[in-house]
């Protein structure tokens, strides 16, 4: 999956031109841009820095990271305005990059991406680096019969995976899991607190409070 997201790099941002998903995009831009006043915000698998440039409008600081550096260059030209932005090539398992403990948190289409037995370990490091009470704002895929790429194929694990093509051709097997509201919930128990989940069309965003 990192050479399929380091080869997407140019062309990752199509995603969001889908005429049918704009209504939902454009609630999503809004909800994120005034989602974190004055916080210093904590951002987990920025990519291209497409939504980090939202969560600038609002925030007072991020620190984003990603472990993709092709992704990365992109972000580090994205308009932040007066936001302090920083950037730094980490693991997302690990997050040995961050120095600081953040009063928000957010990441965006990375849950998807985490295998159904690291989801917790994830949360456990992620969580660690943030303020009791922080904000935590995670938004991702629904899957969408006709309007998502189709499962290929399920693991031993239960993950589904997706075969997708890039420009040139080259085609890769991405993991890319849809949860429900209750497996969200789920995995959140001990965690988080105030939990707050919202289904769009093709999105689902879960808001809630650091336990």
């Amino acid at each position: 999956m990192i050479d399929y997201y380091a080869k997407r790099a140019r062309e990752y941002e199509k995603i969001y031109e889908k005429p049918e998903r704009q209504d939902d995009l454009e609630m999503l831009k809004a909800r994120i841009s005034r989602a974190f006043p004055k916080k210093n915000v904590l951002e987990v698998a920025c990519g291209t820095g497409y939504w980090t440039q939202f969560v600038a409008k609002s925030a007072q600081s991020i620190f984003a990271s990603d472990f993709n550096k092709e992704v990365l260059k992109i972000a580090c030209t994205k308009p932040f305005g007066t936001c302090d932005v920083q950037f730094a090539e980490d693991d997302a398992y690990t997050l040995g990059e961050v120095k600081n403990k953040y009063d928000a948190g957010f990441h965006a289409f990375w849950w998807s991406h985490i295998p159904l037995q690291k989801i917790n370990p994830f949360l456990k490091t992620f969580h660690s680096k943030l303020t009791a009470g922080a904000t935590v704002i995670m938004i991702d895929n629904r899957f969408v019969e006709k309007g998502s790429t189709p499962i290929s194929r399920h693991d031993v694990d239960e993950n589904t995976y997706q075969v997708r093509k890039l420009a040139n051709g080259s085609e890769y097997e991405v993991l890319k899991n849809f949860p429900s509201s209750a497996d969200i919930e789920k995995h959140l128990k001990g965690f988080a607190l105030e939990i707050k989940i919202e289904l769009l069309k093709y999105y689902w965003v879960a808001e809630y409070k650091v336990n």
